[in-house]
Parts: C-alpha cells; structure tokens; sequence
C-alpha cells in the first residue's frame, strides 16, 4: 500500500474507531476515489476510441505520408549479362527483320558504312544525316573503285604467250602484245592504289562510326545477318566486365579462357572468342581499351561481309 493511500485511510480508521459514522466516511471516501480512477479510465478509453475514429485516422494518413514504409523494398532485377548467347533479344546470326521485329532496335539505320547496315538500340540516337549522306557517298566512290580495279586485273590476267618464232614479224608483234600489256599492267596498279585510297577513308569512317556509338551501342547486319552486336555502356559480361573496367580486371576474368592482345598490343583492343559453340562461327569479344581502362565491348564476327 503506498504512503499517500496510507494518509487518507489513517483518518478515515480514526473515525471509524469512534463509531458507526466513522466507517460510513470511510466507506464514502474510499467510493469518491474509486469512482474517480474509474472516471479517469473511462475519459482515457474513450479518447483512445476517439484517436482510432478521427484523429487516429489522420495520423494514419500522415503516417503514410511522412513515415517511412516498414515494407521489404522489391529487389531489383538482376542486369541482363552481355553474352553470344544473346542480348535484348538480338542473337548472332539473326537476320534484320527478324531483329527489327524484336523492338530492341529504332527502325531507321543510323549508319552505311561498308554497305554493312546498323541500328541503334531503342531510345539510342537519332541518325545523323551528314554523316550518313558522306557514308553514302563514301559507299558509292568504293563500287566505282572496286570495278575499275576488278576490271584492271582481268585484263593482265593472261601473261603474253612468247612468239611462235624468231621471225621478223613473231618478234615484233610478241613486243606490241608486251608493251600493251606492260600499260595494263601500269593501268591495275592505278587503280589498286586509287582503291587502297578509299580503303583508308573507309576506315576513317568505320573509326568515326565506332567513336559515335561507344558508348549508346549498334547492331550491325551484313550479307548473313547480325554481324556485330556493340554494347551500351552500361552493359556487362556476366564476369562483369564492361566500359570503365580496368585492364588488370580484364586480364583476372579472361586471361585463362585465351584473351588476346590486337595487332602487336598496339591496335587498343584485346579479344577472346566467344565461347563453345561459337569459335567455328567466327564470333568473338573485342574490348576496346585506352589509358587502362575497357571503353567498349562488342560480339562481333569478322568473317562474314557486309556487302
């Protein structure tokens, strides 16, 4: 019993101990406290009901609003690995309808280079019509090359036949037939550096290509379908390797499975065939690097042609 209850009942028990009045105010005393804690409990319950109804209701609302959810987050889908297997649904090999009905690419190519064909990936960027009418004209002045070249070379196919004999006349049409072919021979080697010229502006160009879509990617289509698949800058291999990787993390992830440095370790790039399945079909990884770093990563196969 606590010491304030002690102090009220002490007085109570005196009257109580002169008589019969005594306890009638003992009992009244007792029964004002009483009904005062039971009072107090009513009043308490009934603005906890009122908190559930009205004000309870709001700050539910506020609690919604403001608080933070107790809820597991969902967990986000793990990223799609960059592989010869597939990505975005586009595959080696698949032809361009085919991929273009996939909706993983914009409908309108972005790039002629080579007579080779690309698209962009959906939301990627729009086609550059400079550069595409210069790839047009750059495509058109390498046919034209390419012809007078072929035809050059057909006609030194066949070396001059040595005169029938020492006469007069064999020795001297034996020298005509030389010398005509002597200027054909003069005329294909014209013909082939003109086209050797315009092999080094078609490089120039595949480079500007290349430097454009490093990091939004292409999908590039040839004569036998999907030739070569560029990734966006945010893909990975599933080893998780991909632009802004180091080259010693390149070197960790394929260095057992043949990663090969490019021409001589100087052509920035290093490659490693794409897997089981896939060698006999020419498909491989190339990763561009410079300064240490992966900038790019493509599936491409080198051995088919785009025109």
């Amino acid at each position: 019993m606590s010491k304030s209850w002690a102090g009220l009942t002490g007085e109570a028990g005196a009257a109580g101990r002169a008589g019969e009045a005594g306890q009638v105010g003992r009992a009244g005393l007792v029964g004002r406290l009483t009904g005062a804690a039971l009072a107090a409990a009513l009043l308490a319950g009934a603005a906890t009901a009122c908190g559930s109804n009205g004000a309870g209701a709001d700050g539910a609302a506020a609690g919604r609003a403001g608080a933070p959810s107790t809820a597991s987050p969902t967990p986000s889908a793990t990223p799609e690995p960059f592989s010869a297997l597939g990505y975005r649904g586009l595959k080696p090999g698949m032809t361009k309808d085919v991929a273009l009905a996939t909706g993983a690419l914009e409908t309108a190519p972005v790039s002629l280079v080579n007579g080779c064909t690309d698209f962009a990936y959906r939301g990627g960027p729009a086609p550059d019509p400079v550069r595409m009418a210069a790839e047009e004209a750059l495509q058109a002045k390498y046919v034209q090359a390419d012809a007078r070249n072929e035809a050059a070379r057909k006609e030194t196919e066949v070396f001059p036949a040595p005169p029938a004999s020492y006469s007069a006349k064999d020795v001297k049409s034996y020298t005509d037939r030389m010398t005509a072919f002597q200027e054909k021979s003069k005329a294909r080697q014209e013909t082939h550096e003109q086209l050797m010229k315009v092999f080094d502006e078609m490089k120039a160009a595949r480079e500007a290509r290349d430097l454009a879509f490093l990091t939004t990617g292409r999908a590039g289509f040839g004569l036998e379908g999907l030739r070569e698949l560029v990734a966006p800058a945010g893909a990975r291999t599933a080893e998780g390797i991909g632009a802004g990787s180091t080259v010693a993390e390149l070197k960790a992830a394929y260095d057992t499975q043949g990663l090969q440095p490019g021409k001589d370790g100087k052509d920035g790039k290093y490659t490693l065939w794409a897997g089981i399945g896939q060698v006999e079909q020419g498909w491989r990884y190339e990763f561009t690097v410079d300064a240490d770093r992966v900038t790019g990563l493509a599936l491409v196969n080198r051995d088919t042609y785009c025109s």
